[in-house]
């Protein structure tokens, strides 16, 4: 379908403001400006009993100023109707989305003047879910865990989606309120707060933002237009919002300045855009390309990261605008994960159908990043991908556990509940040590035995459709959907499932040796003479078995070479592949062995002796080249 936008972008309104929509202090009072062009009239109500009409723009937009201050609450009555509303573009709902919005003033004490802000290339991720991260679920408790992640050597910290939603717990992807940082975790300063605090112990926050589809609950935006949402497409979670159908020039411009708000008014360094498959535009230019715009516009002039998660794999996201990209910084691998999971557990269900786990596909991840490039996908009985060919391999964050992973394996659990330990050892060591960015799920550099579970607190009759619907979900795998003895799940609602999924850091010293693995590993990769040139190194890979593989690290005559055996023990008296020879004038000496007593394995020892190699089953090697005298 051609593009077929009709409403023209809003005029500016007469008082200066910083974003077209919301409440904005000014010397006056407070400027308030909404769309709503199902309505000849808007009015503001103060919970005081003050009220006062908003002027019409002749647009559908509504504003004008009137006499409320920080702090202030209030609601909308839109038309004749005695109905009260929230402010689609609340800054705050203190009570939540169906409560009043306050008028939030965003000036901070801002300590992060010298903050530069990151590029994709060289950082590790840390994905953090803040209700569970912490017993007490707010910012100011994760912030006081900061310094500890910071001392590990994660360097970017991706907070999953805080739009307020409905519940008093959730994952955050039903999120209805765009611009209000959900109150169950603290107010607006708190979450600045946090970021500043992030900033001072050299670490970035990126946002985990919502752009495809909106929360079922609390969900008033179609009081205001019907133009929100279009039925032109379909998402998993309902109607897909309205990019480039009649009426969406306002909405492209609210989902846009969110954008550019969050690193504007947060000093985030970033977002991580969900499932942007279902984020659908057939405008002259993609509204993604306009997101990672604004993004940019709002750092001003500091570095900034947007990572994509894109199930289609599609490498025009993050390709340059010469090539008709969107220029997107990165896209997660879910390709990686895939592999990996088939190797550490066994199980080839559903979207795992078409990964074997052995050593080739680690090899193809390594030197091209998505192994489905446009091929066909047996499990989509369709291809899938586009090729990578050009692009940088930072670009494609890869990891072993996510939220959706680790929830999605039926109980929750975690890999260090459900896999071979050495084997787990062997591919944490890829995971940092491979030329992509790596990123780590909470708690998974100290193998926490809490699970992550679905949660989401909804009213009865939601909350049973949501529950149906996470059994229907997964009953595409065949062990949960064939089980002789039905698998009981979690219920979503119960808020026991919430608090089981909190993080207990005891653990940190209680799985000590997971913990020395993963930051030995981030040390290596951040420290190292050769590894932390990772984005400009000449990287190599290639199979020695069909279990085994070998990746090779050229800086300037200095080599590292990571050798993964993920099958038992094996002698070779020789090795007919080039990767294994020393760079000319030096032998190998070993850095790093997974089976380092320190990290739970049966000890190291040295691959090389005088009758050739002998590498140890499922475990991890790292040599360095020395010159030999």
């Amino acid at each position: 379908m051609k593009n077929t936008r009709t409403t023209a972008p809003p005029r500016s309104p007469a008082v200066p403001r910083r974003y077209p929509v919301g409440a904005e202090l000014n010397a006056g009072g407070t400027n308030f400006r909404v769309w709503a062009p199902r309505h000849s009239q808007v009015e503001v109500m103060l919970r005081d009993g003050r009220s006062f009409a908003l002027a019409a723009e002749g647009n559908g937009y509504f504003s004008g100023t009137g006499p409320a201050a920080a702090g202030d609450h209030y609601r909308f009555r839109l038309g004749s109707s005695t109905d009260l509303f929230p402010d689609p573009a609340s800054r705050f709902q203190p009570e939540g989305p169906f409560g009043w919005s306050e008028v939030i003033d965003p000036a901070f004490r801002w300590t992060d003047t010298a903050w530069q802000g990151y590029r994709l290339a060289g950082q590790i991720i840390y994905e953090m879910h803040v209700g569970t991260f912490t017993q007490e679920a707010t910012w100011r408790a994760a912030e006081a865990q900061l310094r500890e992640l910071a001392d590990l050597g994660i360097t970017v910290v991706e907070v999953m989606p805080v739009a307020d939603f409905a519940g008093s717990f959730g994952w955050g992807y039903d999120g209805v309120n765009f611009f209000a940082p959900t109150r169950l975790y603290g107010r607006p300063e708190d979450f600045r707060h946090f970021v500043d605090a992030a900033h001072a112990l050299g670490m970035g926050v990126i946002l985990d933002v919502v752009y495809n589809h909106v929360g079922p609950a609390g969900n008033f935006l179609p009081q205001f237009s019907d133009s929100y949402t279009t039925s032109l497409h379909d998402t998993d979670w309902g109607e897909a919002l309205n990019y480039y159908g009649e009426g969406s020039a306002p909405v492209r411009e609210f989902f846009v300045s969110n954008a550019r708000y969050w690193t504007d008014e947060f000093h985030l360094d970033g977002l991580r855009l969900d499932a942007t498959q279902n984020i659908y535009d057939e405008s002259p230019v993609h509204v993604l390309k306009e997101i990672g715009i604004a993004v940019r516009e709002g750092a001003r002039g500091r570095d900034t990261i947007v990572v994509g998660e894109n199930e289609s794999q599609n490498c025009r996201l993050i390709r340059p605008a010469s090539e008709g990209g969107y220029e997107l910084d990165g896209l997660w691998n879910d390709d990686f994960h895939h592999s990996a999971s088939v190797a550490l557990i066994g199980y080839k269900e559903a979207y795992y159908t078409d990964y074997s786990g052995r050593a080739q596909e680690f090899v193809a991840a390594v030197k091209l990043g998505f192994l489905f490039q446009g091929q066909r996908y047996a499990w989509q009985k369709a291809p899938r991908g586009t090729s990578t060919r050009g692009i940088d391999p930072s670009a494609f964050v890869v990891f072993l556990e996510n939220h959706d992973q680790v929830a999605n394996s039926v109980r929750g659990e975690r890999l260090n509940r459900l896999a071979n330990p050495g084997r787990l050892r062997a591919l944490t060591a890829l995971l940092l040590l491979a030329p992509g960015t790596p990123m780590l799920f909470q708690g998974q550099e100290f193998a926490a035995s809490t699970p992550f579970l679905f949660f989401a607190d909804h009213e009865a009759e939601l909350a049973g459709l949501v529950a149906n619907g996470r059994k229907e979900f997964l009953s595409q795998f065949r062990s949960f959907r064939e089980a002789q003895v039905p698998i009981p799940l979690a219920r979503p609602d119960d808020p026991s499932t919430f608090t089981k999924c909190k993080l207990n850091f005891a653990e940190r010293e209680q799985h000590q040796e997971a913990y020395a693995l993963h930051r030995e590993l981030i040390r290596l990769r951040r420290t190292d003479a050769v590894f932390q040139k990772m984005s400009t190194l000449n990287v190599e890979a290639a199979t020695l078995s069909d279990r085994i593989f070998v990746i090779r690290y050229e800086d300037e005559g200095s080599a590292r070479l990571l050798i993964i055996n993920l099958d038992i023990d094996i002698h070779l008296p020789s090795i007919a592949e080039p990767l294994i020879a020393p760079p000319v004038g030096c032998t190998w000496q070993m850095l790093f062995s997974s089976e380092d007593s320190r990290f739970g394995g049966f000890g190291a020892h040295p691959l090389e002796n005088t009758d050739g190699w002998t590498i140890p089953a499922e475990s991890a090697t790292v040599l360095a080249s020395v010159r030999t005298k």
